[in-house]
């Protein structure tokens, strides 16, 4: 197995621009309250880092591993949503949650249907079922079924990443714990955005989501190169 070592060794430097598009995000901080092209920009720039973090492995990388190419383009209508997002006072938030939906299916197809492990699927439904039992109460109109549907598409999302950890089997890798660090640091963003837009006004909500979601991002893409240095570490042994 690759030490965590050697993944910052070899990807540490590639995700530097993340890092910085993601410092100024957070110093830049602009208001919500005017959204702008410009706030969108910065918004998404640490995912455009990410698609060229992954397109720096090359194309052909891309092509012959389905689960990286998959999670590239999870990243993809990650952006668009984000843009959409930008302007939810607008009318434009189901069409984010319709993004990030798309993004699920996507990481959830890239993490694969084996091992089932069908205890952490029960788990994983059983947590997001009493999450959406308490929003119910707060949702109205065409929300309640589409926060229904999305709460379900990452719950199943989840469930992937966790599956395939298999931390009790002694067969986990360092890309299976970042896959699955990052869904879960996932779910507590879209967690958070629920519970401050339909419930109650979280503190420091932003701040929340947006830090878990740049992280969760992040781990999720670099679950996806991880498996060429698995390889490479194969063949030098």
């Amino acid at each position: 197995m690759v030490s965590p070592v050697t993944v910052v060794k070899s990807e540490g430097p590639k995700l530097v621009p993340f890092f910085k598009a993601t410092c100024v995000y957070f110093v830049l901080w602009l208001p919500t309250s005017s959204p702008s092209w410009f706030s969108a920009l910065i918004k998404c720039l640490p995912i455009f880092c990410l698609w060229v973090f992954l397109l720096a492995h090359g194309i052909n990388f891309l092509v012959s591993h389905r689960s990286a190419s998959r999670i590239l383009a999870g990243l993809i209508f990650s952006a668009v949503g984000d843009a959409f997002l930008i302007w939810q006072e607008q009318g434009y938030f189901i069409h984010g949650l319709l993004m990030f939906a798309i993004t699920h299916i996507l990481y959830s197809s890239a993490f694969g249907m084996k091992p089932l492990d069908l205890k952490a699927g029960l788990l994983m439904g059983l947590v997001s079922g009493s999450c959406y039992a308490f929003l119910y109460s707060y949702l109205s109109g065409p929300f309640t079924y589409l926060v229904a549907v999305y709460i379900a598409l990452i719950a199943f999302m989840g469930w992937r990443a966790v599956a395939g950890m298999q931390l009790c089997n002694d067969l986990w890798t360092w890309t299976k714990l970042s896959a699955c660090i990052g869904a879960m640091l996932f779910m507590v963003s879209d967690l958070t955005i629920a519970l401050n837009k339909f419930c109650f006004p979280v503190p420091y909500s932003r701040f929340i989501i947006m830090a878990t979601y740049y992280a969760a991002q992040m781990l999720i893409a670099l679950s996806a190169v991880e498996t060429r240095d698995e390889e490479d570490f194969r063949k030098r042994s």
